[in-house]
Parts: structure tokens; C-alpha cells; sequence
């Protein structure tokens, strides 16, 4: 540990630094100064662990430099000396945070005791510091999935402004703004199956989270569905400058990429919080675009006709393109589309076929079989009976109507979604059951982790997070954390081990982070969860 000492007497100060064999003592004497003005800039650039500092010093005294010293580097100790035996030098250090406050003279050997207890201090402290960064990083998928459910509530105004606010400030977000808007974006490998894993789609989605944090936007996960990027401004031109350079800087990234499909929606500019959810379905008709062509775009939803029965031009049959209605559109949105989207897919599908594309009761007729058949086709694929599905009564009036047919197609796509869900969660049960297996079988594996684990059943990190939380309603960092706590548990009550012991047991190399991780979740130490003491206190 480094220790610096200011000092306006000459004598006492090379005292002080000749006197005492600070290497010795396992210190390194990294400076000295005169006065507290003097001090500060060196202390700013050396950084020491501990500064001892006489209260009496012209141009800048003791205590001053102290209030300066704590601010700036809150983790350095001092220890205050003076002559004076005056109790409000004393209650002012208390205040600024001083560790120790000694009368002169000292001598070295009464000063040294005092820097070596002053030194265990910052040991533990810093020891505290490394464990708790150490717990949130291993807890890090459970903060972001309090982004994500922060988004979720910003994008369908569950809650007042007040309280989004509120949830915002507490993950060290700023929402305050005059101006909003939602961009969606996503990234696909062209040489890879959807949700399969691929480096470089997560180098670039990496990479759309920097530039947009280095841009002042909020880039939030959505995965499965790629990114959601959340604009905010003071105007509304500084809004769509904002959204125009940060677009024009992800296409410039994307260049550099090969095999990369990428497709974005971007909303309406809104000027209240509670109108995003505005934004957001703007945007997720634009999104919705992904699955009716096969370039690579970012579509502004301005750019999309507001009204799909607007009567901008008439629809002709005779000039339909084929490929238009073909269905392997609606087979790539039943494979890998969400329930909440299925309206604006539906609706962005009319759009491209042209307006009043359903005015011509032949032409509904054709679209409802088509897709009951598209539909029926998909369900029995996943080991489903077909009579699962509404067949449709074209006898019925509600059918023979535009809005009728739109309501039938929106009903039989989100039941086969559902059923997609259902057996994604009978496939993926077994695939989480092995990860349980995994775990019980190396919990005692220090390097355990969710990168291993889908490595080991070949899926993604994220899409596996996404699967074990769905299935097992935790993360798994908090499952794996809780199954090796429950095994210490046993342990320390059914055996004599040492505490180091069962920690190297249950996965953890250093037993002072096994202590402090227990004591976060217990509430006491294993010396005292096996005493059956419920006080807290360190080990």
C-alpha cells in the first residue's frame, strides 16, 4: 500500500519518512509535500492508499485537504495529526470521513500500529468492494432483465409516468426527454438457422449497444428479437438528426459484414413518455416488413400508408404478381413470428398486395383457404391435429366481410403461434432438463457457466437464458447460485469440513467471496448458519 505524508515542518516530516522502514512494513513511501496545496495534485496523481497530514499548514491546512482528498478519492484513508488538543478538530475529521486523529508528537512505533490497523481496514474494504462488483456481474442477467421489463412497461402504459420514472433512476437510466421514438432492429446470419448461434451477430449487436450508448440513446435486448433502440431529444428535429446518424453509422458497421441480414422498424416521433407505446406500433408495423421481403432495410414507418383500405389505386386481380400471395411468407412468420405481431403482419401482408386487395369477396375467399391450409399444414408439423384450427365457414356474413376475414386470419395465426409455444416448451423442457442434470454434475466446476452449459446442449447464451427462465421462472444464474448455497447448507450442517472446504466444493475457489456470497443470501455466515446464530457478522 502507498503512503503519502504532508507536512509543513521539515524536521518532523523527514522524521517521519526516515525514521520508520516503511518497506519494511510492506508500504511503499510514495511522496511527500509541504502544504496542502502542494499535496493535492500529487495525492491526485499518485493515488496512495493512505495520506498522513498535519492540520495546521499555511495556504491549504489539514482538514481542507481532506474534504478534497475524500471526494476525489473516497477509498483513501488519512490520518490527521496536530499539536492542538482542541475536541472540534476532531468532530470536524469524524465529519469529512477521517480515519484517525493523533496528537504530536507521535513517535514512529505508535504511528506505524496506527497505519497497520488503518491498513486491515482497507484490505476488507477493498476485499468488500471486489466481492460485491464480483456478485453483481454474476447477478448481471437478472438486471437486465429488469431493463427488459422496463421497456415492456414504456412500450404498453401499464404504469404512470412517475413510476416508469422511478424504475428508470434505479437501473441508472435517464428517461427525462421533450421527444421520443423506437427503433427495432435485427440481425440474422445467412449461413445460420434462426436462433442458432453466431459470433458475428453478437458483435454487431454488441456494437449497436456502444454506438448507441456513446450517442446518449437507450439500446435495449429483446431477444429473442434483436435490439430495441429508444431515441430521446430536446426537439423534434434534434430527434430524426439523432436517428438519421445513428441508422447511417449501424449501416456503415454492417458493411463490414458479410452473410448479415439485418431489417429495422422505426417509429413515429411522440413528445410524451406514455405516447410510446404509440411509437412502438409504428414500429412494429415496419418491423413487421421482415417477413414480406428478403433485402436488408430499415424502414421508417412514415414511409408506410396509414390506412391499408386507403383507395389510392384500385386492386385488379389480372395484375396480381403470384408471388406476392405466396405463402411461404406466412410459413416464415408462423415459424419464427410472436402473437403480439401477428396484427401487423396480417396487416402490412394486405398492404403489399395493394389497397382494397380485399374488396373482391373471390379474392378473401382464396386468402382464407390458402392460409387454413398454410396454417392446418404447420400445425400437424408439430405433431398437432389439424381440427386444432377454426376451419372456415364461408357461408358465415362475418366472414364474407373485410374486417371478418382480417378477425379469422388473426385468430387461426395466433393458435398456431400458441401451439408453436406449447410444443417449443415440451421440446425445450427436455433441453433444460439436461442443463439441470449438467449442473447437478459439475456445480463443483468454479468455471461453470451459462457459455458452457449451451455450448454443451448447442444453443445460443442468450436463447438458452431465454429458455431456462421461461421454464424454470429464474435465472440461471440465480438457480445455480441457489443449488450450490442448499449444498453448502448440507454440508455445513451434516459434516465437520472447514468453511474453505465446502466452498471449494460447491464451486467457489475463494472462500472469502463464498463467505460474503453466502452472508448476501443468508443473512449470516456459514459459521453462524452452522451454529444456528442468526446474527449477522463476518466469519
Amino acid at each position: 500500500m502507498k503512503v503519502f505524508l504532508v507536512e509543513d515542518e521539515i524536521v518532523v516530516r523527514e522524521g517521519i519518512k526516515n525514521n520508520i522502514d516503511w518497506q519494511a512494513h510492506g508500504y511503499e513511501f510514495c511522496g511527500e509535500a509541504g502544504d496542502g496545496e502542494l499535496a493535492f495534485p500529487m495525492i491526485q496523481k499518485l493515488k496512495p492508499d493512505i495520506v498522513i497530514t498535519d492540520i495546521c499548514m499555511p495556504f491549504m491546512d489539514g482538514l481542507a485537504l481532506s474534504k478534497l482528498i475524500k471526494k476525489e478519492l473516497p477509498y483513501t484513508e488519512i490520518i490527521v495529526l496536530s499539536g492542538y488538543e482542541d475536541f472540534k478538530y476532531a468532530k470536524e475529521g469524524i465529519s469529512i470521513g477521517i480515519a484517525q486523529y493523533l496528537l504530536k508528537p507521535v513517535n514512529g512505533d505508535d504511528l506505524i500500529k496506527e497505519v497497520d490497523a488503518i491498513a486491515v481496514k482497507i484490505e476488507e474494504k477493498r476485499k468488500e468492494r471486489e466481492f460485491k462488483e464480483k456478485y453483481m456481474k454474476e447477478m448481471e442477467d437478472n438486471f437486465l432483465n429488469k431493463r427488459k421489463d422496463l421497456f415492456q412497461y414504456l412500450v404498453t402504459a401499464p404504469k404512470p409516468p412517475a413510476e416508469l420514472l422511478e424504475m428508470a433512476d434505479n437501473l441508472d437510466i435517464d428517461l427525462s426527454a421533450m421527444w421520443y421514438n423506437i427503433l427495432l432492429i435485427k440481425m440474422q446470419s445467412m449461413k445460420h438457422a434462426q436462433g442458432e448461434y453466431s459470433n458475428s451477430v453478437i458483435e454487431i449487436e454488441d456494437l449497436l449497444e456502444t454506438t448507441g450508448k456513446a450517442r446518449g440513446q437507450l439500446v435495449f435486448d429483446r431477444n429473442p428479437e434483436g435490439k430495441a433502440v429508444l431515441f430521446k431529444a430536446d426537439s423534434k428535429e434534434d430527434l430524426i438528426k439523432q436517428q438519421e446518424d445513428y441508422v447511417n453509422e449501424i449501416k456503415k458497421i454492417l458493411e463490414g459484414y458479410e452473410n448479415i441480414r439485418y431489417f429495422g422498424g422505426i417509429g413515429e416521433p411522440v413528445n410524451r413518455l406514455t405516447k410510446l407505446p404509440f411509437s412502438f406500433e409504428r414500429a412494429s408495423h415496419a418491423f413487421a416488413h421482415r417477413y414480406l421481403v428478403e433485402d436488408s432495410l430499415i424502414l421508417d414507418s412514415s414511409m408506410i400508408t396509414s390506412d391499408i383500405y386507403s383507395n389510392k389505386r384500385d386492386f385488379d386481380i389480372k395484375n396480381m404478381d403470384l408471388k406476392q400471395i405466396d405463402r411461404n411468407k406466412l410459413s416464415e412468420f408462423l415459424k419464427f413470428g410472436d402473437k403480439d405481431e401477428a396484427n401487423y403482419f396480417i396487416e402490412e401482408f394486405f398492404r403489399d398486395l395493394g389497397n382494397n386487395a380485399l374488396s373482391l369477396s373471390m379474392f378473401r375467399q382464396y386468402i382464407i383457404m390458402d392460409a387454413y391450409f398454410c396454417v392446418a399444414e404447420f400445425v400437424e408439423g408439430l405433431s398437432f391435429q389439424k381440427n386444432e384450427i377454426e376451419t372456415p365457414d364461408m357461408d358465415s356474413g362475418v366472414m364474407q366481410g373485410v374486417e371478418g376475414t382480417i378477425s379469422y386470419l388473426n385468430r387461426i395465426i395466433v393458435k398456431a403461434l400458441e401451439l408453436r409455444e406449447q410444443a417449443a416448451s415440451n421440446k425445450y423442457g427436455s433441453i433444460v432438463d439436461e442443463v439441470i442434470r449438467y449442473i447437478e454434475e459439475n456445480y463443483a466446476d468454479d468455471e461453470l457457466s451459462l457459455n458452457m452449459l449451451a455450448s454443451h446442449v448447442n444453443f445460443s447464451p442468450n436463447h438458452l437464458s431465454m429458455v431456462f427462465a421461461q421454464q424454470m421462472g429464474q435465472t440461471f444464474t440465480r438457480y445455480l447460485t441457489s443449488y450450490r448455497m442448499d449444498k453448502a447448507k448440507e454440508l455445513l450442517k451434516c459434516t465437520s469440513k472447514r468453511s474453505s472446504e465446502i466452498s471449494r466444493e460447491v464451486g467457489y475457489k475463494d472462500p472469502h467471496y463464498f463467505s460474503y456470497l453466502f452472508r448476501k443470501i443468508q443473512g449470516m455466515t456459514p459459521t453462524q448458519y452452522r451454529g444456528g446464530k442468526g446474527a449477522e457478522g463476518e466469519e
